[in-house]
């Protein structure tokens, strides 16, 4: 029987240096894109795909990610005072229920198989879900329900995969593809950032990852990786064979908000998303043409 997926784990502990100044006193996460924060919406997407409960991998200075899902008393009285009422039930709405979040502090950047071996404890025994939120996405189904309803289907491991042009492979984990069933592709093998000429496939590993607890005892060996890291892609390698592992050509887009360009389309495109935004937006778009 397939456990069903309550779990995920948030690496946000990196320090943004590429957004500096601006995420100097402001975690990465907390940019807003038009009206909500990274964070915001990767937890909205997991828990549209029935995840319960979160581990945030925090570091130094990151505080604010978990007070932006605590109750603000103040803040609520003062709009029911005013009576802004919609944007009240809006925030509420949002709102996490008690105990459902857990901090842990990975102390020393040592990688992203690191940040999650950190949640060890967390996680235990149970298939668990990875959101990065600097992977922002625009689906109709969102990402990690795909994810959710292809782990159901396989009982096994589960990534999110796009196709990049060759000559970028060498930026993400490449996944090594077998056999093809719909968008489900077996994954015979992984490698974290592979020289061109030497990258087994274009199909590469976005932010979006369902695994099994199995992972962490790989991780727990701290090997090192490319860039001298503990890669996660390398904890998931030891797994294929011993377990099912798919990737999900997921329907969708992925904005890259990690990167000043990817941030600002992402801005654009979520805007043009929204009913009360898109005139406006399609209007001083056109002055800059």
């Amino acid at each position: 029987m397939v456990k069903p997926l309550r779990k995920a784990v948030m690496p946000v502990a990196g320090l943004g240096t590429r957004f500096l100044p601006a995420t100097k006193a402001l975690a990465k996460e907390m940019l807003p894109v038009v009206d909500r924060p990274l964070i915001q919406y990767a937890v909205d997407e997991a828990r549209a795909a029935g995840i319960e409960q979160f581990c945030f991998i925090t570091g130094r200075g990151k505080t604010a990610i978990v007070e932006h899902f605590d109750v603000a008393y103040e803040l609520e009285k003062t709009l029911e005072e005013r009576g802004k009422t919609e944007i009240l039930q809006e925030l509420r709405a949002l709102a996490m229920p008690p105990g459902s979040i857990v901090t842990v502090r990975q102390q020393v950047p040592m990688g992203l198989g690191h940040a999650i071996w950190c949640a060890r404890s967390f996680i235990g025994d149970d298939p668990f879900a990875i959101l990065l939120p600097d992977d922002l996405m625009l689906c109709d189904t969102p990402c990690m329900a795909q994810l959710a309803e292809a782990y159901a289907a396989t009982g096994g491991n589960v990534v999110a995969i796009e196709e990049v042009p060759r000559e970028r492979v060498n930026r993400y984990g490449v996944i090594a593809p077998g056999a093809t069933r719909g968008n489900l592709v077996e994954v015979t093998g992984l490698v974290e950032k592979p020289p061109v000429e030497k990258a087994p496939s274009n199909l590469t590993i976005i932010g979006r990852y369902v695994l099994m607890p199995e992972v962490i005892g790989h991780l727990a060996k701290m090997e090192k990786g490319a860039g001298g890291e503990v890669q996660l892609t390398d904890g998931m390698a030891k797994l294929i064979g011993r377990q099912p592992f798919h990737g999900l050509r997921y329907e969708g887009r992925r904005f890259d908000c990690g990167d000043k360009a990817g941030f600002l389309e992402a801005q654009i495109a979520f805007a043009l998303k929204r009913p009360d935004l898109a005139p406006q937006v399609r209007a001083f778009l056109d002055k800059y043409r």
